[in-house]
């Protein structure tokens, strides 16, 4: 982080041991070494991925993650996706120290990791959700609003609801997802309770993000009304890329998860109606492709001058 920039000490960067509160999000098959090592050695925290329930290659990311970074990152638990009884000590095997739980119940897997001497934050679609998280003895939330791209719960929430509501009621440190795209988003984030900023969109359109250049230019043509949620009546929801295939399966009657199993044609092979392009609503903000630590730096900055002249605008008393 440049040396201009002020560091960021709250909560959060203490727990993850970085200079900026700014964590990637751990797409399947996109978040690995090339992304979370990127974002890393700018200063936030990368995650890798286990949604893909690709352990053997997961295990090879992490070595990689370790020639390519000596900076803090973690590893992700994606529940419904991870079949592997031993996840737990397949992470604690790797080294990892810290770990997000998600898309199950923080019962499952948060003893475990705690009694392993790690720390571990859980990704909560609600309010009951997040209080089943802190009964669980989690060190902190990942509150995530309905607008962020992949895998919701099908009665969504946006951000600018969730997060003061969770934040009104448990004091541990939070973590904002859905809508985070730059320091504008991320002072709004802090002012409603966070103490940092997870991105997903704002990755999967990064320079070293792995995933086809088709995909990472549909993300910068979007218009801000260009995504759809699928999936409503079935769980989990889907916040997708429109597309000729997503469109398609908006009010589809069957569950439409199975659309996925082409994924990798898309996110690798650029045929952008060979699946589903999981995307969040920032998508219409996102004007060209940049790399990691440029996004992180302007992020900073933007976050302090939002801060300074709202100061500056609106003393008190005045």
């Amino acid at each position: 982080m440049s040396s201009s920039l002020p560091p960021i000490r709250n909560r959060v960067t203490e727990l993850l041991g970085v200079e900026l509160p700014i964590v990637q999000a751990p797409m399947g098959w996109i978040a690995r070494s090339p992304l979370a090592s990127a974002v890393s050695n700018a200063g936030g925290l990368g995650i890798i991925e286990t949604s893909s329930g690709e352990l053997d290659a997961i295990r090879v990311e992490i070595r990689k993650m370790r020639e390519l970074t000596d900076k803090p990152f973690g590893v992700n638990i994606a529940q419904a996706f991870v079949r592997d009884p031993d996840i737990v000590q397949f992470v604690v095997d790797q080294g990892v120290r810290f770990v997000t739980t998600s898309a199950g119940s923080p019962t499952k897997y948060t003893a475990q990791i705690k009694e392993a001497g790690l720390t571990v934050f859980h990704v909560v679609p609600t309010l009951a959700g997040a209080k089943k998280a802190i009964d669980a003895g989690v060190d902190g939330l990942i509150v995530e609003g309905g607008e962020g791209g992949g895998f919701k719960n099908p009665r969504d929430v946006a951000s600018m609801v969730l997060l003061p509501l969770v934040a009104s009621q448990f004091d541990v440190p939070i973590i904002a997802a859905g809508g985070m795209l730059d320091g504008a988003t991320m002072a709004a984030a802090f002012a409603l309770g966070a103490e940092g900023i997870q991105m997903g969109t704002r990755m999967v359109s990064a320079a070293e993000s792995p995933v086809h250049e088709n995909w990472k230019q549909a993300i910068v043509a979007a218009q801000e009304t260009d995504t759809i949620f699928l999936n409503r009546r079935f769980g989990p929801g889907l916040r997708a890329l429109r597309t000729e295939t997503s469109e398609a399966l908006e009010y589809a009657e069957d569950n439409v998860m199975g659309q996925l199993m082409r994924a990798k044609d898309l996110y690798f092979g650029g045929d952008m109606n060979a699946s589903i392009a999981l995307t969040g609503q920032v998508a219409g903000r996102i004007d060209r492709v940049r790399p990691v630590a440029e996004i992180l730096h302007e992020v900073v900055e933007q976050f302090f001058e939002v801060v300074g002249n709202l100061d500056a605008r609106y003393p008190r008393g005045a």
